[in-house]
């Protein structure tokens, strides 16, 4: 009959049989990778990404021995050294390892201290300013060298591990390479906040 509409089934099979003959030639949706990495994993490049990162920072990463730490760490801190007031008294008997006053932390050329953890993925250096390795947070800004100890051990590869393992830690000061500024022409300015040298080792 004419101006008689479609079958109401018959318009829907037609539609549906346009649609899968546009969608013949597609290609079939590959699988997604569900193989994510898992908080708290730790993997055997962990270690390299952090050294690269770090100098990327321009920071300075030396790898060593526990044997050979102390002769390491002499090599890299010279002139008048402080330490942390538990760095062993091994690794560096002749630093010095208190202070009488926040003034006198300018006549020291370098500092050394441990850390708390460190992230691969950022190049980042936790301290822990409670634990008596790490010193006073004053001990790692004022002088111009900044020496710290990273074991193996304590490098995770993501912000949110080293935050699981700073849990009840009060005092912090995260570390990205020496302390840098840019003014608006990006000139690039060291040691305006902190050390402009930073020395890694790698235990």
């Amino acid at each position: 009959m004419r101006g008689q509409a479609p079958a109401r089934g018959s318009a829907r099979t037609e539609v549906l049989a346009r649609i899968r003959t546009a969608l013949r030639d597609k290609p079939v949706a590959t699988e997604v990778p569900r193989a994510y990495r898992r908080a708290g994993e730790r993997g055997p490049g962990d270690v390299d990404l952090l050294a690269e990162r770090l100098r990327d920072y321009r920071a300075i990463v030396t790898f060593t021995s526990p044997a050979d730490l102390p002769k390491t760490l002499s090599s890299l801190a010279t002139g008048k050294v402080l330490a942390a007031p538990a760095i062993p008294q091994e690794w560096l008997p002749d630093a010095e390892r208190e202070v009488t006053g926040l003034a006198d932390l300018r006549e020291f050329d370098a500092v050394v201290t441990c850390c708390r953890v460190a992230v691969a993925e950022t190049g980042t250096i936790v301290l822990d300013h409670d634990a008596p390795d790490q010193a006073e947070r004053a001990w790692t800004l004022v002088p111009d060298h900044h020496v710290v100890v990273v074991r193996r051990a304590q490098v995770v590869m993501g912000v949110p591990d080293a935050i699981a393992e700073l849990t009840g830690v009060r005092t912090q000061t995260w570390i990205s390479g020496p302390s840098a500024t840019s003014d608006i022409e990006l000139e690039r300015v060291e040691g305006v906040h902190g050390p402009r040298q930073l020395d890694v080792v790698i235990v």
